[in-house]
Protein backbone atom coordinates (compact mmCIF):
# COMPACT_ATOMS: atom_id res chain seq x y z
CA UNK A 1 0.00 0.00 0.00
CA UNK A 2 1.50 3.48 -0.83
CA UNK A 3 0.25 6.56 1.43
CA UNK A 4 1.51 9.79 0.59
CA UNK A 5 0.86 12.54 3.44
CA UNK A 6 2.19 15.88 5.49
CA UNK A 7 3.49 16.15 8.63
CA UNK A 8 4.94 18.77 10.34
CA UNK A 9 5.68 20.75 7.08
CA UNK A 10 7.45 17.48 5.22
CA UNK A 11 6.05 15.88 2.97
CA UNK A 12 6.18 11.92 2.52
CA UNK A 13 5.75 9.30 0.62
CA UNK A 14 5.60 5.59 1.91
CA UNK A 15 5.10 2.03 0.61
CA UNK A 16 4.21 -0.46 3.67
CA UNK A 17 2.95 -3.75 3.86
CA UNK A 18 1.06 -5.62 6.58
CA UNK A 19 3.92 -7.85 7.47
CA UNK A 20 7.17 -6.65 8.07
CA UNK A 21 10.12 -7.73 5.67
CA UNK A 22 13.80 -8.48 5.64
CA UNK A 23 13.65 -5.20 2.59
CA UNK A 24 11.96 -3.00 5.23
CA UNK A 25 13.47 -0.47 7.92
CA UNK A 26 14.87 -1.97 10.80
CA UNK A 27 13.15 -5.38 9.15
CA UNK A 28 9.27 -3.83 9.46
CA UNK A 29 6.60 -2.60 7.27
CA UNK A 30 8.30 0.19 5.15
CA UNK A 31 9.52 -0.99 2.32
CA UNK A 32 10.08 2.72 0.50
CA UNK A 33 10.03 6.03 1.89
CA UNK A 34 10.61 9.54 0.97
CA UNK A 35 10.57 12.97 3.09
CA UNK A 36 10.62 16.32 1.38
CA UNK A 37 10.88 19.52 2.46
CA UNK A 38 10.35 21.92 -0.50
CA UNK A 39 11.67 20.58 -3.84
CA UNK A 40 14.48 18.62 -2.01
CA UNK A 41 14.15 14.85 -0.80
CA UNK A 42 15.93 15.14 2.64
CA UNK A 43 15.57 11.41 3.26
CA UNK A 44 15.05 8.12 0.94
CA UNK A 45 14.58 4.94 1.92
CA UNK A 46 14.17 2.33 -1.16
CA UNK A 47 15.07 -1.28 0.58
CA UNK A 48 18.14 0.47 1.94
CA UNK A 49 19.37 4.19 2.65
CA UNK A 50 20.14 6.09 -0.06
CA UNK A 51 19.97 9.35 2.02
CA UNK A 52 19.42 9.04 5.41
CA UNK A 53 17.63 11.64 7.48
CA UNK A 54 20.29 14.28 9.21
CA UNK A 55 19.11 17.05 11.26
CA UNK A 56 16.86 17.20 14.42
CA UNK A 57 13.60 18.42 12.54
CA UNK A 58 14.04 15.64 9.71
CA UNK A 59 14.89 12.92 12.82
CA UNK A 60 11.73 13.96 14.12
CA UNK A 61 9.58 13.52 11.50
CA UNK A 62 11.35 9.99 10.70
CA UNK A 63 10.66 8.75 14.15
CA UNK A 64 6.79 9.98 13.76
CA UNK A 65 6.57 7.91 10.86
CA UNK A 66 8.16 4.69 11.73
CA UNK A 67 5.93 4.64 14.85
CA UNK A 68 2.72 4.96 12.74
CA UNK A 69 3.82 2.84 9.61
CA UNK A 70 6.36 0.26 10.90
Amino acid sequence: MWTKGKIDGFEFIIKHFEEGSEYGIDQGRISKLSIIKGEKIIANYDRGWDIEPKDTDEVAVFQKLLKKYN
